[in-house]
């Protein structure tokens, strides 16, 4: 259901975005920095060989600073595409791949919602988000989403208000996460490939360790059984005031507080996934 004026997320900008940009500096217009085909960098429940067909969405509802993708969430980089063209491309693609992967949607769930309520998918959608979503659109997208892989950045909205312009990161992360374990239960086909469920995503950043222990212990009283994914992959952009790689003992702080826990069930980064191979090329 599309309203003139943007709710779609927590900023609730309330701006007409068919005829200027929200806060995530996007119209209601579909715009895709990236496609890339069989790609195998998303956890490997999730990829496996075949890859997932992973759709770079342009803008983002957060602006932070260190962003690794910085060159699409602000930067201006993408090309316009209407419903109809980005459903006949997922459809052409879709038996090639293990799943579509949808990587920060939330700005476009009135868009998808529309391809995906008249588009036969056939394998499972990921809605990648970084939880900064509200409780009703989680709802929304749930009738077509099957996987959340969902961050969770931050342990209080301090940290957000500092790198995020954000001034309630987890007040509504939170909120948002428990939504999505409400609608959708883990399941695994025959070959240990996700087909439902959730994901929770934590990156380390370095002199922030605190923030993740935080954050794994929110993980243990929230979320105890569900899978979690560690990333270690920082870079630094050269716009933020993060501009360090962590540190091996910072890493093994985190990964020791997680086993001390009891949170084996999930992924793990090795340390050099910090590395700038790992980030797209968005030119």
């Amino acid at each position: 259901m599309e309203t003139a004026k943007c709710k779609i997320c927590p900023r609730q900008c309330l701006v007409d975005r068919r005829f200027q940009k929200g806060f995530c500096q996007e119209r209601k217009t579909l715009r895709i920095a990236k496609i890339i085909e069989h790609f195998t960098w998303e956890e490997p429940c999730l990829s496996d060989e075949k890859g997932v067909l992973a759709v770079f969405f342009s803008g983002c509802n957060l602006k932070c600073d260190y962003c690794q993708n910085h060159e699409i969430s602000r930067g201006g980089v993408g090309e316009v595409y209407s419903a109809l063209e980005l459903a006949k491309l997922l459809d052409e693609k879709q038996t090639d791949h293990c799943a579509i992967d949808l990587i920060t949607p939330t700005h476009f769930a009135d868009e998808l919602e529309s391809i995906f309520e008249n588009f036969n998918c056939k394998i499972p959608v990921i809605w990648n988000t970084n939880s900064y979503e509200s409780v009703e659109t989680i709802r929304r997208v749930s009738k077509f989403v099957d996987i959340f892989l969902a961050d969770l950045k931050y342990a209080n909205n301090t940290l957000g208000q500092k790198f995020s312009a954000c001034t309630d990161y987890f007040s509504y992360a939170l909120p948002a996460l428990k939504t999505m374990c409400q609608e959708k239960p883990d399941k695994f086909n025959e070959n240990n490939l996700m087909t439902s469920g959730v994901i929770i995503r934590h990156l380390v950043l370095p002199g922030f360790t605190k923030n993740s222990l935080d954050v794994l212990d929110i993980i243990k009283q929230h979320f105890p059984k569900r899978i979690i994914s560690i990333m270690s992959q920082f870079t630094p952009n050269g716009k933020s005031t993060l501009n360090r790689k962590i540190t091996p003992i910072e890493y093994k702080l985190v990964i020791s507080h997680m086993q001390k826990l009891g949170l084996n069930n999930g992924f793990v980064q090795s340390l050099d996934s910090a590395n700038g191979t790992f980030v797209p090329d968005f030119k």
